[in-house]
C-alpha cells in the first residue's frame, strides 16, 4: 500500500475505536510494513488530525505501550454545539405539564449524542473511570456514546428489576423533581466492587436520581470519579449533589408565554 493509503486506514481504525490501545506490531502485520514506516505514518496521521482539531493520536512508549486515538472537540466547536442545542430547546412547543420539556428527540439524535459524548470524553478523559453508569431511559444514548469514546463498559440502572438481569440490588430513593419515593435496581453482575465509575445522565433537576445512582453503587464500594449532565435545572438552587459538570443550564419555563430560558455552561472545561 502507498503511504497515503496506510495513513487513511490507520486514522479509520483508530477513530473507529477511541481509546483502544494498538501495538505498532498490529499495524506492521496488517500492512506488511517496517516499524520505521509505521512510525512515520502515525506521525503524519497525528499531524493531520491535530491540524483540523479532529482528535489526538497518542503514542505510549514501553513494552506495554502502543498508539490510541483520543476524541477531542475544540472550545469553539463545543460553544457552537451548545448554541445549537439552546436554540432547539427554546422552542415553546416543547413545554409539557409541570414545567418539564420534551427532549427525547434531542437525546435520541445519534449525531447530537455523538457530539455531546465527545464533550464529556474530553472533560473526563483523565479521570481514570472503569465504567460508565446511567439510569434508564433517556440518558442511555449519551452514556453509550461516552462509553464508546472512552472505551469503557456500561452499567445500566433500572427503574424496575428485570428477570433477565439475574440477581439484583434495589434501593428506594427520594426524587427531588416529583417529591416522591421511587425505586432503582442494578444487576449484581454489572458492577465490579471497588471500581471507579463515571455517571452520565440527560437531565437533572434536584439531583435525586443521580444521588440514587451514587447510593446504589456505594453498596459495591464503588468510587464515583465524575458526573456529566446534559441539562441541569437552575432550580432548586440547592441540589442533592454538588460535584457535577453540565453542558447546559435550564432556567425559567413559562407555560403561559411559552418562553424557555436555557443557556450554555461557559465553564465546562
Amino acid at each position: 500500500m502507498k503511504r497515503a493509503e496506510r495513513v487513511a486506514a490507520i486514522i479509520k481504525i483508530l477513530s473507529d475505536t477511541p481509546n483502544k490501545l494498538y501495538s505498532l506490531n498490529y499495524f506492521c502485520t496488517l500492512f506488511g510494513a517496517a516499524k520505521s514506516s509505521i512510525s512515520e505514518d502515525l506521525l503524519t496521521a497525528k499531524q493531520t488530525l491535530q491540524s483540523v482539531n479532529l482528535g489526538i493520536i497518542q503514542t505510549i512508549s514501553g513494552s506495554g505501550g502502543g498508539v490510541k486515538y483520543i476524541p477531542y472537540i475544540s472550545d469553539e466547536n463545543c460553544r457552537l454545539l451548545q448554541e445549537e442545542l439552546c436554540e432547539k430547546l427554546r422552542d415553546g412547543s416543547r413545554i409539557l405539564g409541570g414545567g418539564f420539556l420534551y427532549t427525547s428527540d434531542v437525546m435520541f439524535d445519534a449525531n447530537i449524542a455523538r457530539q455531546v459524548a465527545t464533550v464529556f470524553a474530553r472533560k473526563f478523559q483523565d479521570y481514570k473511570a472503569e465504567y460508565i453508569a446511567t439510569i434508564e431511559t433517556k440518558g442511555i444514548p449519551i452514556a453509550t456514546m461516552t462509553a464508546h469514546m472512552l472505551h469503557l463498559p456500561m452499567i445500566i440502572i433500572r427503574r424496575e428489576s428485570k428477570i433477565s438481569e439475574g440477581s439484583t440490588l434495589s434501593i428506594n430513593y427520594f426524587s427531588g423533581s416529583s417529591d416522591r419515593v421511587q425505586k432503582m435496581s442494578v444487576s449484581k453482575r454489572a458492577v465490579v466492587p471497588g471500581s471507579k465509575v463515571l455517571i452520565i445522565d440527560d437531565f437533572m433537576r434536584a439531583g435525586g436520581s443521580v444521588k440514587g445512582i451514587k447510593d446504589i453503587l456505594a453498596e459495591f464500594e464503588v468510587e464515583i470519579v465524575g458526573t456529566g449532565i446534559v441539562i441541569a435545572s437552575t432550580e432548586p438552587e440547592k441540589k442533592k449533589i454538588q460535584d457535577y459538570c453540565t453542558l447546559l443550564y435550564l432556567g425559567k419555563v413559562d407555560e403561559n408565554t411559552k418562553e424557555i430560558e436555557v443557556y450554555s455552561n461557559c465553564q465546562i472545561f
